[in-house]
């Protein structure tokens, strides 16, 4: 059993495509950790309480419940058409308040957690091993007490202080609720583990979300985890490097964000969005452009040709080439096992067939090829 978490949207805005990027990195990793033979239990949260989703729901003068719902639906959606994987346990930090008491308890009775005024903050020089996920230089830590009243600040990659992880409730704030700790909401870093401890009671063999997440985050979140439970968060942590648009970063004041429907608007079906996608390794940077899309989309049209060719000389084919289905099998897992390597692993498909005599291949290996990367493209979803 391989049990993955992955870190969902923040619901406050609807996903990009970027912000696709990873999910389907994600959605790759786990069907080919069931292509090579593993059962996956696997959780994705979505984060519908936070300071944004609250600035952003005050300023669309609706309420929170409203704003975030939307987006969740819209999200699963866009799961849907993408051919994505939905994950077993899609909690969210609005459902698991009541879990985050619990451990802010436990962490105040460790003395790892402490109140100051209405709020709840933990200290990260408590937890050895604070900023090994990222490989924080713990010697520029401050030596005076600083607290981080919110989640993340404009221009600010770490909080070097203690961060806080329950908003104590006041006059004036709407979004509360009453629990064991007092009243209030939780904070961003507290939110992951509140809905692992859900439905993983050991650690899970992978953590995986956006590069983003090594800064103020998954360090954090493996901070508090690890402080009340005797064992670790997460054996391996992967990470996702950023989509940038004609190698810009995405952003609504550039005018240059775009969505799966913006996509699919300029003539591209969803398997050559999912293509252009995927295609890539995960812990490098993807650019978007015109030209790198339809680069991408000329790529899939060809290897679908020769396909089709292929797809010909093995009709009416009494028996498979085990050969040939195995050597299809081999390029595909040895690029795919060298860390997920989906890019490597389709050129050296797409490689392999076009250097075949297509004309003159016996049904029977033609066969085999056609079974190898049916198989396959349950991992890739963009072939059939």
């Amino acid at each position: 059993m391989v049990g993955i978490f992955t870190c969902g949207p923040s619901v406050y805005q609807r996903s990009h495509i970027g912000n696709f990027r990873t999910f389907l990195f994600e959605d790759i990793l786990v069907r080919y950790l069931e292509y090579s033979g593993y059962t996956v239990k696997r959780g994705m949260n979505f984060t519908d309480v936070e300071d944004k989703a609250l600035l952003e729901a005050a300023k669309r003068e609706m309420s929170i419940a409203a704003l975030t719902e939307k987006n969740i639906k819209a999200f699963i959606h866009e799961m849907d058409l993408l051919r994505m994987r939905i994950p077993d346990f899609l909690p969210r930090a609005s459902e698991s308040v009541y879990y985050a008491a619990d451990i802010i308890e436990r962490l105040l009775e460790l003395g790892i957690a402490y109140r100051y005024r209405e709020n709840i903050y933990f200290d990260p020089l408590r937890y050895p091993g604070f900023g090994e996920l990222y490989g924080l230089d713990m010697t520029q830590w401050p030596i005076h007490k600083r607290r981080f009243h919110r989640d993340t600040y404009r221009g600010l990659r770490w909080n070097r202080g203690d961060f806080i992880l329950w908003h104590g409730a006041n006059q004036g704030k709407e979004v509360s609720w009453e629990t064991k700790i007092g009243k209030g909401r939780p904070a961003w870093n507290i939110q992951d583990p509140s809905m692992i401890i859900q439905y993983f009671s050991k650690t899970l063999s992978i953590y995986c979300g956006g590069v983003d997440n090594l800064y103020r985050h998954h360090d954090y979140s493996r901070a508090i985890l690890e402080s009340i439970r005797p064992y670790p968060m997460a054996r391996f942590w992967l990470h996702s490097q950023h989509l940038c648009v004609n190698h810009e970063k995405m952003s609504k004041s550039r005018g240059n964000v775009y969505y799966i429907d913006t996509l699919r608007k300029q003539g591209y079906d969803i398997s050559e969005i999912r293509f252009f996608l995927i295609y890539g390794h995960y812990r490098k940077m993807l650019n978007y452009s015109v030209r790198s899309m339809n680069r991408a989309v000329e790529k899939l049209r060809r290897f679908k040709q020769v396909l089709s060719a292929i797809q010909t000389r093995a009709e009416g084919a009494v028996n498979r080439d085990r050969r040939a289905l195995e050597k299809t099998k081999r390029i595909f897992v040895e690029n795919m096992d060298s860390d997920l390597d989906v890019k490597g692993a389709f050129d050296g498909l797409e490689g392999f067939l076009s250097g075949l005599d297509v004309r003159h291949l016996k049904p029977a290996a033609a066969s085999g090829i056609l079974h190898a990367v049916r198989d396959i493209d349950d991992v890739l979803r963009v072939i059939f």
